[in-house]
C-alpha cells in the first residue's frame, strides 16, 4: 500500500511515495521513510526514525526512535551504488541503533534474519550478516563484513573487528574486543578477546542433550588444551567425532576460520 493511502502513518510523518507498507503498519510522527524501502505487514516504527532504501523490511518487526536503518554505509569506498539492506520478520531495533546498507565491494548487501534483540546504540556496519534469535546488548558494535550466526549473545560493549565470524550460540563478555573468529559454542571475552569455555547455560537452556553437551566439552579440549594447531585440532575432530552434529558445526567454524580463533 503506498504511504498516502495508509491509515497507519501519523500526519507528521514523511513518507516517500515510492515507499511500500504492508497491511497494519504503523508510522510515528516525525519519522522520515525514504524511496525504495519496503515495510512489510504490522512491522510498528515508532517516532523519529530514518529510513533509507533500498531496504526491505519484513513482517511485526519493532524500530525505536532514533534508529537509523538502511543508510549509506561508512566506507570512504562507497561512491552511491545501489546497495541493500535486508531485514526479516520479528525484530526487536531499540533506540538509536545503525543499520547501514552493504557495499559492491562485498556481497552488496547487509542481511539480518528473523527474531533478533539489537539494544540501544547497536550498529550494524555493511555486509554484515545477522542469523536468527541473536541477541547484541547495548553499543554492541560490528564492523563490516561480519557474520553473527543464529543464537548467538553479544555482550553490552563489544567490539568486533571487520571480516570476523562469531558461531552459533557463540558468547561475548561484556566490553570484550573480538579480534578473531569465536567457533560456535563458545564463550569469549577480553580485549582482545580469548575463550572461556563453552556456553554450557545457554545450551542447557535451549534444550541440547547431556550427551550432545559431553561431546562438546571434548571437542573443545581437543581445540583448546592439547596444544594442537587448528588443522591439526580439525583432523582430530574429524577422526573421533563423525556422528556428532554439534561436533560438525563447531568444527564447520574452525575450518572458515580465515582470521584464526579466539584462543
Amino acid at each position: 500500500m503506498t504511504a498516502d493511502a495508509h491509515p497507519g502513518v501519523h500526519p507528521q510523518a514523511i513518507v516517500d511515495p515510492g515507499a511500500r507498507l504492508g497491511e497494519g503498519v504503523t508510522v510515528g510522527p516525525w519519522t522520515w521513510i525514504g524511496p525504495d524501502v519496503e515495510i512489510g505487514d504490522h512491522t510498528e516504527v515508532r517516532s523519529h526514525v530514518v529510513i533509507n532504501g533500498p531496504t526491505r523490511i519484513g513482517a511485526s518487526n519493532r524500530i525505536f526512535q532514533f534508529a537509523s536503518v538502511g543508510e549509506e554505509c561508512q566506507d570512504l569506498k562507497y561512491g552511491g551504488e545501489p546497495t541493500t539492506l535486508v531485514i526479516g520478520d520479528g525484530n526487536i531495533i531499540r533506540e538509536s541503533c545503525t543499520l547501514h546498507r552493504g557495499t559492491v565491494q562485498d556481497r552488496g548487501e547487509t542481511r539480518v534474519g528473523n527474531n533478533n534483540l539489537f539494544m540501544a546504540y547497536v550498529h550494524v556496519a555493511h555486509d554484515c550478516m545477522i542469523g536468527n534469535n541473536t541477541i547484541l546488548a547495548n553499543c554492541a558494535t560490528l564492523a563490516g563484513h561480519v557474520d553473527v550466526d543464529d543464537h548467538a549473545i553479544l555482550g553490552g560493549g563489544t567490539m568486533v573487528h571487520q571480516f570476523c565470524h562469531l558461531g552459533a550460540h557463540a558468547m561475548t563478555a561484556g566490553g570484550s574486543i573480538v579480534l578473531k573468529d569465536v567457533p560456535a559454542f563458545v564463550m569469549a571475552g577480553g580485549q582482545s578477546a580469548g575463550a572461556h569455555g563453552l556456553n554450557i547455560e545457554g545450551l542447557k537452556r535451549r534444550g541440547f542433550s547431556k550427551s550432545a553437551l559431553h561431546e562438546l566439552r571434548r571437542a573443545y579440549r581437543i581445540v583448546y588444551r592439547e596444544g594442537l594447531t587448528l588443522q591439526q585440532a580439525i583432523e582430530r575432530l574429524d577422526q573421533e567425532f563423525g556422528g556428532s552434529d554439534e561436533v560438525a558445526l563447531f568444527a564447520s567454524t574452525l575450518r572458515r576460520a580465515e582470521r584464526g580463533i579466539v584462543r
